[in-house]
Order: structure tokens, then sequence, then C-alpha cells
């Protein structure tokens, strides 16, 4: 288990000097694509069979969860670019269970040195004693490495068990896993927990929040989101990473799970639709394009109101029916979001060639305005 070190000085805390989603335009095609060393890590660690190459295929290659009872155990680590066909670029490294920190091949110092998320997932239907261990052992190593590193727990395997044995196991994983960090003398360490389960969206919503993290204009972007509900007279709103069905962004009002998985279920149903009644002829165009939009009226006087943002990114709204009637208005105030995206994305190819610097996304002052931008074109609505 060796690999090549990489250059210390291509990495600004757990971020590649790099680090950057580069412009693109309205039809989404990217011009500044990152090589693969140059992207940020998520890291899948745990026990053998506690469900982590079930998790990356699932979420980032479509397979059916009853097929991912036939996967073999991994025995050494997979590297996967999940960034050819979506907007979230990063590297997933799946680890073997087995896999021993104290070993003389194993480089911490490169496995961890470029790494933006460590996921831990613990099998919630075993004995998670053991788990936990390796959990303390896997976190202080890493931190040691790299104390910009999130650590995101998953409680994995959740579906087999009662909601109250759920909540009883979460707060018993939980209270041992920072005791042991306390006794150690390593309380700075925060962990993030989450429930999961392949067989529900548990798993793309946990995904969703890990991602989130390591987006630098994750700031900017709810911004936008809370600016444009607000001036649309919408409830909800989701920024979409179609591939994956990872949301990148979402307002700053609490997350549904209901209202969330009927937005996945509507990105599905309108790809499925596109991919049997949208293609051209003799194109070789994606199902997913600037024509894409779909609104579906719910019985109980919800709408879904779907729109493309770029060929990775689509908007998903809910909305009271009766707030629909100003359709004109949000589809106006949506042109604005679109355009003020944009901007957001080219501010750093703008820095780069004024200043020269290798920056982060996500300028604050930048930010602001475009924000300001969006409402101005919303108060002329």
């Amino acid at each position: 288990m060796s690999f090549e070190q990489d250059d210390e000085d291509q990495y600004v805390g757990s971020f590649p000097k790099d680090f950057g989603y580069g412009a693109y335009d309205q039809d989404g095609d990217a011009s500044g694509v990152l090589s693969g060393e140059q992207k940020p890590r998520i890291l899948l660690m745990g026990l053998r069979r506690s469900g982590k190459s079930s998790i990356q295929k699932v979420v980032f290659h479509k397979m059916s969860p009853n097929e991912t009872l036939f996967l073999e155990s991994t025995n050494k680590i997979i590297k996967d670019d999940i960034s050819n066909s979506s907007f979230v670029q990063f590297q997933i490294w799946d680890f073997p269970g087995q896999i021993d920190f104290f070993d003389p091949n194993f480089d911490s110092d490169m496995i961890f040195g470029g790494c933006g998320a460590l996921v831990f997932v613990i099998d919630a239907q075993d004995d998670y004693m053991e788990a936990l261990n390796k959990l303390h052992q896997t976190v202080t190593k890493a931190y040691k490495v790299n104390p910009s590193i999130k650590f995101e727990v998953f409680i994995h395997k959740v579906d087999g068990l009662s909601d109250d044995y759920k909540m009883e196991t979460q707060r018993d994983i939980h209270q041992r896993a920072n005791d042991d960090l306390t006794d150690s003398g390593y309380d700075q360490i925060h962990l993030s927990f989450h429930q999961t389960s392949i067989y529900d969206h548990s798993i793309f919503e946990a995904f969703s929040k890990v991602v989130q993290k390591l987006i630098p204009q994750l700031p900017i972007l709810e911004n936008l989101l809370n600016i444009l509900i607000s001036n649309s007279a919408i409830e909800k709103a989701f920024l979409y990473d179609v591939v994956s069905k990872i949301y990148i962004a979402t307002d700053s009002s609490p997350v549904d799970m209901q209202s969330y998985e009927l937005c996945c279920d509507m990105i599905d149903v309108v790809i499925d639709v596109s991919c049997i009644y949208g293609l051209k002829e003799d194109a070789e165009t994606a199902a997913f394009d600037n024509e894409s939009s779909s609104i579906i009226k719910l019985n109980n006087g919800t709408i879904l109101y779907l729109r493309e943002v770029n060929k990775f990114l689509a908007l998903v709204c809910i909305l009271r029916e009766d707030n629909f009637d100003r359709k004109g208005t949000i589809d106006y105030n949506f042109l604005c979001f679109k355009q003020a995206i944009q901007e957001v994305f080219d501010v750093r190819n703008k820095q780069l060639s004024l200043t020269g610097n290798s920056t982060h996304l996500g300028d604050h002052t930048n930010g602001g305005e475009v924000g300001a931008e969006l409402v101005n074109g919303q108060q002329h609505s």
C-alpha cells in the first residue's frame, strides 16, 4: 500500500491551492476542470462489510440497492473520480476495512494531507464497539496530519431498526465516540453523525451535507436561494447536482425529509421522460438541457417546480398552488438567479486574471454584489 508523496505546496489546509469549479457557460461546459490530483478527496473508511462500497455505488453509480448484496468485500484502496458527468468535482477513496495505520507502507501524510472529508461508516445492526475503537484510531491519526478535515460518521443500515432503537443507537455511538476523544485529549475534534440507509434517500441527504462542507461558495449560494424564495413566495428551494441527486445548497429553512424525497423523485421523473421524449434525432446531447423544466401539482395543493440551471445543476422549488399564479415573476426571478450563479463561478477566473492569485472561490464581497443585483432585479419584476 504505497503512494507517491504529493508536493506539500499544493495544498492550503485540506484544499488544493487550485481548488475551484472554474467558469462555465450557460450550457454548463466547464472551462476549468481539475486534474485528479487537484480534486479534494472524500475518504470512505470503516470495518469490513459495514457498507462503504455499497454507499459509493448507490450514490455515485446509480446501482440498485438490491444489487449491492453481490458486491465483494474491498481488499484494496479504490479511487473513484466522480466528476466526469457531474458538477461535483471530488475523488472518493474507498478503503478496505482491514487497513492498518501502523503499517510502514501506509503513507498517512499523503492520504490525509489532501483529504477534505473523512466519512467513517458504522454498521448499526452489528456490535459497534470494535468500530468505535477503529473510529477513534482513524480520526486521531488523521487530525494529527490535517486538522482541517471534516469528520462525518454514518450510522449505517438503520433501515432494519425501529425508530426508538435508531435514536438510542445514535445517542450511544455519539456519547461513546466523543467520550473517547475527550479522554484522549482530542475534545477539539468535531464529529458529525448521520443515520443512513441505501434503501431510502437518507444516504443522499447525508452525502449532501458532506459535500456542502467542501464547497467554498456555499454561503453565497445559500444567500442567493434565500433571496429567491423571499421574493417569489417559494416555501423551499434546492440546488441539485442532477447526476448524483446531491443537493449542493438549499435555503436557510429546515430540510424536511419528505420534501427532499419528493424533489429527488421529481428529478428522476424529468430525466426518465426526457430520455424517452426529449432527445432529438441524430443528436448526441444530454437529455437534461436548457429546455428542461417541469411542473408537478400534488393533490394537497403543493406544486413542485424544476428549472435547469446548467447541464449539471437543477433548481427544484416547492410552493403553494395559490402562489403559482405569479409564475411570470417566478420565472423572471429565476433568470436573475441563474445569472447570479454564473457570476459566482466566474469570480475565481476574474481574480486569477486580475491578480494572478490562486485563492478560493466564495469571496464575500463579490457574493454580496451578486446578491444585490438579484434583489434589484426582483424588485423591478
